[in-house]
């Protein structure tokens, strides 16, 4: 059996998978935060679900550097080495959630996705993934002959660039607060929540509550900060398409693109998308889809757990 796990900054999903499937055979779900460390939590689950393992694969919303990842969106660390020691398992990996994510993309069918820009399929094309949730991950499925490559990218804590006055104004009223702007700080849970609490001068209020407000008074601030989040994340998607020249889809992965579907396919992102000047064209012929099933990342982590067996 196979051990994978997405851990993000709010839930973690653990499962048992026969192989690079997408049936998992035990499935648990834990609020991130109510552990003290990841090998408690997979010592959980392995009491919970006893299994002999040939090899796990733990995906995390933090870069991983040499085996071990931060506490950028976690609780906790987490080290490889500690976790190859909670599971006493010898073939284990250690990756980025976007990773994950990547190689989780090729194992989704149509029905797992809704089309926001239907564009020019490219099948032997770079796919990017762009995901905004409780931060903002990104990551690029690149080919190379047969098979495909997953790299984990940071992107998301490159410096915000206004392209309005308004930005302009968001980013200046940032600035203030945070000693660097980065695109997470306007294009995630926490993005659009700043975005809200920016036009409203206000408290701050869960990005939850901000879509089920704009949802009900479509002139309401609500519905501005909503609309400024999806412009914010039309650009910012189309600068990671640029970079990896991703003719073959940009993915809109995490929690907050598929709760707000009619904001994203109603104009406004892809306007924002393909506003860059001499290659709009280019960025029109790219497909753009929102990744419905959620489990995408395990799906991946188990793909890759399935390659350090073979």
């Amino acid at each position: 059996m196979i051990l994978a796990a997405d851990i993000g900054g709010t839930h973690a999903r653990l499962a048992l998978f026969g192989g690079a499937d997408t049936t998992p055979r035990a499935t648990a779900v834990y609020p991130t935060g109510d552990w003290p460390s990841a090998e408690a939590m997979v010592r959980r689950f392995r009491e919970d679900y006893p299994a002999t393992l040939s090899a796990a694969c733990l995906a995390v919303a933090a870069p991983v550097l040499h085996g071990r990842a931060g506490r950028v969106n976690l609780p906790w660390p987490v080290d490889e080495h500690r976790l190859r020691d909670a599971l006493e398992l010898e073939r284990i990996a250690l990756v980025n959630d976007l990773e994950a994510n990547a190689r989780g993309i090729a194992l989704l069918g149509p029905d797992d996705l809704a089309v926001v820009n239907p564009g020019v399929p490219d099948e032997r094309g770079t796919k990017v993934v762009v995901s905004a949730g409780t931060g903002l991950g990104e990551a690029a499925l690149v080919r190379d002959g047969a098979h495909s490559i997953a790299v984990a990218g940071e992107g998301g804590h490159a410096d915000f660039a206004p392209r309005s006055d308004i930005e302009l104004q968001l980013y200046t009223h940032l600035a203030a607060r945070y000693p660097h702007v980065s695109y997470e700080r306007v294009c995630s849970g926490q993005g659009l929540a700043n975005i809200h609490a920016f036009l409203d001068g206000g408290e701050r209020r869960s990005a939850a509550a901000i879509a089920a407000d704009a949802e009900s008074d479509p002139s309401g601030t609500a519905a501005k900060a909503l609309r400024l989040f999806t412009s914010i994340y039309g650009a910012r998607a189309a600068n990671v398409a640029l970079s990896f020249m991703a003719t073959g889809g940009v993915y809109l992965g995490g929690g907050i693109a598929p709760r707000n579907l009619r904001s994203l396919t109603n104009g406004e992102f892809m306007r924002a998308f393909t506003a860059k000047g001499r290659l709009s064209s280019l960025l029109e012929t790219i497909p753009v889809y929102v990744v419905l099933e959620d489990r995408a990342a395990l799906f991946g982590a188990a793909a890759i757990a399935a390659d350090l067996t073979a």
